[in-house]
């Protein structure tokens, strides 16, 4: 487990160098290209892009709540020797969660939008999760730290504990629509169907374990033990332990892979305008009318609600191996930590531990980590706005997968196409702590955290980075156009099927009146004869205009 830890760990820093992962400081904006879908796959309807091409992304962070992350030396130890022994400050906590690391990296992808009513995207990225879920204080150390020794007898019973490691790719094709839209109303769809392919996973379900230290004794005793273990990590030979690093993601995306499965993402948008209030102003007959340009969303309001990573990745048995652990049995933690890597390693220790262990290799399902996402984005001033959004568990923890914790996040931001700066504070359960963090986004470049504190301040519970880059092509509408010297029909006021420029327009006096025939001067200066019976009755009309 350590092991793949460390690649995990790896999977982050060797990215960086070269949504949780939702980069809510710029994510949530109206010019974040194809990071909003992530939230909500509807949003790249009707969006400011005409087009995008995404060149690359990479989130990462860790979150947990069995300590503060040490001011000093914890994270350079997990990097450079794959130790976690220094990471945290250990809080009193019995029972914890941990998610760390998490990793996300967006690889090339295209957004294009069909008229303002229907987009399409096509996403591409590697995502990884270390999970420890309701574990045991004491059990996590001993399995992790090999210098690990409590002070005194200990008595525990843990249950229902789980832990999970998994990196999987995906290819995603999202459809953003339309279904309504009037002067005030718009209401949007969307969806994001994936291809999931696995690449590595190791899991260990806890349903139950009683446990007992002794005084100065490194080793845990073990009694009425009901654990399942799994993994495609059969041997030291898997490619997943050989390491992913920065030049051998792209092998690691498009080679095989040991599980596939689909995955999905579902979301709706509403949008509410109120009524524009137009100020008319009279302007002289044969004068341009210069319209302000403007394609920027002028909503008031906005709700969305979505469900994301839908799915699962079934690894199949010739690839897959599963034990399950019971009786009594000594745990060793500098044994374990030294000799367990794989799966072939962890039956071998648990039965020269004094275990039972039933194996056999069979398909398993590792699951998504599904979520609800509410929010809610007001349009408080100008280019000011307030995003409100939640972030809900739906998956079943008791399964082989992963899972995010839930969180409320307020973040105002100054958005316009150029430019956007957002300021994401949230309060997360597992931890029960407050985050703040910082996105800014110049054109389609950004940069940002969502947890930054640990970068500053001690006593932090996580922390989170984010970075990339996509190339944006804005939408510009038709009278934006014109300003810039392009064709734009002209109006026809009177709807007699020429434009109001090319009409005839007479003077309001008579010319020369023969018998029978009106002559006139056009406005160009050119003379015009009429039939008095046919153009009298229009042209009088015109001089009553000018009396007034």
């Amino acid at each position: 487990m350590n092991r793949l830890y460390y690649i995990l760990i790896l999977l982050v820093f060797a990215t960086v160098t070269t949504r949780a992962q939702y980069n809510l400081g710029v994510a949530t904006g109206n010019w974040s290209g194809t990071q909003s879908l992530y939230l909500n796959p509807a949003a790249i309807a009707d969006n400011n892009e005409r087009f995008v091409i995404d060149i690359f992304s990479i989130t990462g962070g860790l979150e947990n709540s069995l300590g503060t992350i040490s001011k000093s030396g914890g994270l350079l130890d997990v990097i450079n020797k794959g130790s976690t022994d220094n990471l945290f400050s250990y809080s009193g906590n019995n029972q914890f969660s941990l998610l760390a690391p998490y990793v996300q990296a967006h690889l090339p992808g295209v957004m294009v939008s069909i008229g303002k009513k229907l987009s399409l995207a096509l996403t591409t990225g590697v995502r990884g999760m270390n999970q420890f879920n309701n574990f045991d204080r004491s059990l996590y150390r001993t399995l992790t730290d090999p210098t690990y020794l409590p002070d005194g007898n200990l008595v525990l019973t843990s249950n229902k504990f789980n832990y999970t490691a998994h990196v999987w790719s995906e290819v995603g094709l999202s459809c953003g629509a339309v279904l309504f839209q009037n002067a005030q109303h718009e209401l949007k769809a969307g969806i994001t169907l994936k291809y999931l392919g696995g690449i590595g996973y190791l899991g260990l379900k806890g349903n139950n374990l009683d446990a007992q230290y002794k005084t100065n004794n490194d080793s845990l005793f073990v009694s009425h033990s009901d654990i399942e273990f799994a993994s495609n990590i059969i041997s030291t030979k898997s490619a997943i332990l050989n390491g992913v690093s920065n030049h051998n993601i792209f092998s690691e995306f498009f080679g095989s892979k040991d599980g596939r499965g689909m995955g999905a993402d579902f979301g709706l948008i509403y949008e509410f305008t109120p009524k524009q209030k137009k100020e008319e102003k009279p302007v002289a007959k044969g004068d341009k009318v210069k319209e302000k340009k403007n394609t920027e969303k002028n909503y008031l309001f906005r709700i969305s609600a979505a469900i994301t990573d839908i799915g699962s990745i079934k690894y199949g048995k010739d690839n897959n191996s599963n034990a399950t652990v019971t009786g009594n049995g000594i745990i060793s933690g500098k044994d374990f930590s030294a000799n367990v890597t794989n799966f072939e390693d962890f039956r071998t220790y648990a039965k020269s531990h004094g275990f039972t262990a039933d194996t056999s290799h069979q398909d398993t399902k590792v699951y998504m980590p599904t979520t609800l996402h509410l929010a809610a984005d007001y349009h408080a001033w100008k280019r000011f706005y307030v995003n409100a959004t939640f972030i809900a568990n739906l998956a079943n923890r008791q399964n082989f997968g992963n899972s995010y914790y839930n969180q409320v996040t307020v973040t105002p931001r100054y958005d316009c196409r150029l430019f956007s700066i957002g300021l994401p504070v949230t309060y997360g359960t597992m931890s029960k702590s407050m985050k703040v963090g910082l996105g800014a986004r110049i054109s389609g470049f950004f940069i940002g955290s969502d947890d930054m504190l640990a970068m500053f301040a001690g006593n932090q519970s996580g922390f989170n980075i984010y970075a990339g880059g996509y190339i944006p092509f804005h939408r510009h509408n038709k009278k934006e156009k014109a300003g810039k010297g392009e064709d734009e029909p002209e109006p026809d006021s009177e709807h007699g099927g020429s434009s109001d420029s090319s009409d005839v327009s007479f003077v309001p006096a008579y010319k020369e009146v023969n018998t029978g025939v009106v002559t006139a001067l056009s406005e160009t200066g050119n003379v015009v004869e009429h039939n008095p019976i046919h153009h009298r009755r229009a042209v009088h009309e015109e001089m009553d205009v000018e009396k007034h």
